[in-house]
């Protein structure tokens, strides 16, 4: 009987070993397959409806994307637009503003660090709707060649007509960094839980509560959207900072939740605007 009982026991304890050792404890090399990945904890099958599904806190949920509020939307294409004239006129963009987002992730314990909360900032900026991807990526590549201050001009027109040109339920950045043999934290976090928070610094100030979905450029499962994002993000990336030797893992941050941080205000002081 006691021999049973050891049995159980160290059965348990190797799945046990196994569960932690999935939920961290290296570098996140068991999260790629080869040189590329899927991410497990989301399915975006049902995006075109403005539902994404996700493994949040362990569990399986449904969230339903919400539409940024015209109070952000102001603040943003107006901060956007006088940064992007100021490098015309020779002025060094600030760290403040729409672009840079402080964004916040949990989840995943790596080797050299006995925590699994994180914050990093990463330059974010509008995905093209659905029905303009495409247009949207053939004038970026075919205007690249451009003087830089033709192309602001571009990025200023693109911005002007944001209601159009925009899908008004995401942000999208670049995971630059993380490779096979070393993961940054943000996305091992966003690979074992996807939830992510997008807060700005700035007055008026938001938070943005979403769900990150991460599409790894040479995933041969990418459906012919995710293609044109990743195709997208990496364009609009180096049509502003030059070209790079390589596609990077795109980010789309779904927006679920919207929060008016700003301070001094009734409206504000992390008050819940949306939805």
């Amino acid at each position: 009987m006691r021999f049973i009982k050891a049995i159980i026991l160290v059965s348990l304890l190797i799945v046990f070993s196994c569960t932690e050792k999935k939920a961290g404890g290296g570098y996140g090399e068991e999260l790629w397959d080869g040189n590329t990945f899927v991410q497990k904890t989301v399915d975006a099958s049902r995006l075109g409806e403005n539902i994404i599904r996700a493994k949040v806190d362990g569990k399986w949920q449904e969230f339903e994307l919400i539409d940024f509020p015209e109070i952000f939307m102001t603040w943003n294409i107006k901060r956007r637009i006088e940064t992007i004239e100021g490098i015309s006129k020779g002025e060094m963009p600030g760290l403040d503003g729409p672009h840079n987002a402080i964004v916040a992730t949990y989840g995943y314990r790596r080797e050299d660090s006995r925590f699994r909360v994180n914050n990093a900032i990463k330059g974010c900026g509008f995905l093209p709707k659905r029905e303009k991807i495409k247009e949207i990526n053939q004038m970026l590549a075919e205007t690249d060649t451009l003087h830089f201050m033709k192309k602001l001009e571009i990025l200023i027109g693109m911005y002007e007509k944001a209601d159009s040109l925009f899908d008004m339920n995401k942000q999208v950045s670049l995971e630059l960094y993380a490779v096979p043999e070393r993961g940054t934290q943000t996305f091992l976090n966003q690979m074992t839980d996807p939830t992510s928070v997008l807060v700005y610094m700035d007055i008026p100030t938001f938070k943005l509560k979403t769900i990150a979905y991460l599409l790894h450029p040479e995933n041969p499962a990418l459906t012919d959207y995710e293609k044109d994002i990743v195709e997208y993000i990496n364009l609009i990336h180096s049509y502003f900072h030059g070209q790079f030797s390589k596609d990077f893992i795109a980010v789309v941050y779904n927006v679920i939740e919207v929060y008016n941080s700003s301070p001094g205000s009734e409206n504000g002081r992390g008050k819940k605007i949306v939805p």
